[in-house]
């Protein structure tokens, strides 16, 4: 055989290689599921696996929740919380499928109100922009979590903002944003956004579980979201209750209703014979357009990666020499995570009920690698061993902070004269009461106790929104006259101290 007879023959190897699928013991993954479940004690998880049109696993394990002890099923819902990103993205695709709305288009074109302080970033801000979070603006979670205001009042206050970055020059994962884009589409065709993902995705996929409210959720079978403890065991926490339906992470369903999701981005857009969206189109929401630097967090969580980029509702990087398109979900008591390998059609959902775990993207890695049929990896291991490091990171950290806390440095004035209303122009009023024992921060619907610190500034701590420190700024006098919290200074107003 002549050399170049060779190189085709190698050539023609590796093609057929990697499109003939490598053999699976489909039934040996209960075990290795359970295995992942008992390793993070995880209460309860659902998996679907698909391939093309084929469905190679579905099943529920563990309960939903501990009280009740009654079995996951296929049928069991949980929320998909930022996973829900994707459904905004693959509608926007499919209105532009239909020339109703372009990718850069101008926000104000549909929301007149939208607003950014940066005025580049106000004048030349789309769509596009929003969806892959490049605006400059912060994470700011706490305009939207636990918030006590709607999505229009939402986007209204983060104008108000200040940019944390120079628009189109950097990355922060931003959910009002995105949900300004979901409002955008259904002002652009007259029509609500759930309504549209409605009649546009959960209707054709014969999705019946899924929904944009809790309270739907909750009237069927649904899981419990659970919280892991020092001592290692789980609680039962609350659903996040979610009354108005938001772009960004309000979806609920259960893992059966997730296979034609799946099958719909494997498959470039099409469901057996049922084209939904184009497969350029929805190959645009898969593209990366803000590269995400590979700092050693992410190289412990992606070994095999090179590059890692934020697409639109997506996240996309090469995976052991694949495309993968991800995105995860995290709210109170839960975790969800979507993988996509395009080029060989393979989709894979985790649904846990173990609020942060790890254990979804450690599953979802050990079942794609089978499916590749690459030498196994123990990512169970891997990744308890990069949260036991962070872990001792943050001790060390804490362990620094307390060296260089003076404790010794009591208030500059008496705890009473710290109390009053401040206010913010994206955050509104947050008020420091005193409860004759000690200070509390009130805000929405947070009510926690401050502790000193040293010198004026307080601590709190809260199992959801994590340990903040608080610092009063003094004035002339000296006169309380703000304080910063969350990268933002609240303004004093001038009014008398306030009690619980």
């Amino acid at each position: 055989m002549s050399v170049a007879g060779i190189v085709l023959w190698g050539w023609a190897t590796l093609v057929a290689s990697e499109n003939t699928p490598p053999a699976i013991d489909v039934r040996s993954w209960d075990k290795l599921i359970e295995a992942s479940r008992d390793f993070w004690n995880v209460p309860g998880v659902a998996v679907a696996v698909v391939r093309g049109d084929t469905v190679l696993y579905l099943k529920g394990h563990g309960v939903r929740s501990i009280e009740s002890r009654q079995p996951v099923t296929p049928d069991t819902v949980f929320p998909l919380a930022s996973c829900s990103k994707a459904f905004s993205s693959t509608l926007l695709a499919m209105l532009a499928d239909e020339n109703k709305i372009r990718w850069d288009d101008p926000v104000r074109r549909y929301l007149p109100y939208f607003r950014l302080q940066d005025p580049h970033a106000d004048a030349l801000v789309t769509l596009r922009d929003l969806m892959c979070h490049r605006t400059g603006l912060g994470s700011h979670d706490l305009l939207w979590y636990r918030a006590d205001w709607g999505n229009d009042e939402m986007i209204r206050r983060a104008g108000r903002l200040t940019p944390s970055y120079p628009f189109r020059s950097g990355f922060a994962y931003q959910s009002v944003m995105v949900t300004a884009a979901g409002l955008a589409m259904a002002r652009a065709v007259r029509r609500p956004w759930h309504e549209l993902v409605q009649e546009r995705i959960f209707d054709p996929l014969n999705m019946r579980t899924a929904g944009v409210r809790s309270v739907a959720a909750l009237r069927g079978e649904h899981a419990l979201g659970h919280r892991l403890q020092a001592d290692g065991s789980a609680k039962v926490v609350p659903w996040y209750r979610i009354d108005e339906p938001n772009p960004a992470g309000s979806i609920h369903a259960s893992i059966r209703d997730l296979v034609p999701w799946l099958q719909l981005h494997a498959n470039g857009g099409r469901v057996g014979e049922r084209r939904l969206v184009s497969a350029e189109k929805l190959a645009e929401t898969h593209q990366g357009h803000v590269v995400l630097p590979l700092d050693a967090a992410h190289r412990a969580l992606h070994p095999h990666t090179v590059q890692l980029c934020y697409a639109l509702g997506w996240v996309t990087q090469d995976y052991r020499g694949r495309r993968l398109v991800s995105h995860a979900g995290i709210i109170d008591g839960f975790r969800a995570h979507l993988a996509i390998l395009p080029d060989q059609k393979i989709g894979v959902a985790v649904l846990a009920n173990a609020h942060a775990t790890r254990m979804n993207l450690a599953l979802s890695n050990t079942l794609i690698d089978q499916l590749l049929g690459v030498p196994a990896e123990d990512w169970n291991t891997r990744y308890r061993a990069w949260l036991e490091a962070e872990s001792r990171q943050k001790q060390t950290e804490l362990q620094r902070q307390e060296r260089q806390r003076r404790a010794d440095r009591k208030p500059t004035l008496d705890l009473q004269s710290y109390a009053g209303d401040y206010t913010h122009p994206a955050y509104g009023t947050a008020s420091i009461l005193w409860d004759g024992q000690g200070l509390v921060w009130a805000w929405g619907r947070f009510r926690l106790a401050l502790s000193h610190w040293d010198f004026d500034r307080f601590r709190f701590q809260d199992e959801w929104i994590g340990d903040h420190l608080l610092e009063f700024r003094l004035g002339a006098g000296p006169q309380v006259e703000a304080f910063d919290l969350f990268d933002v200074r609240f303004t004093r107003q001038a009014q008398s101290p306030k009690q619980p």
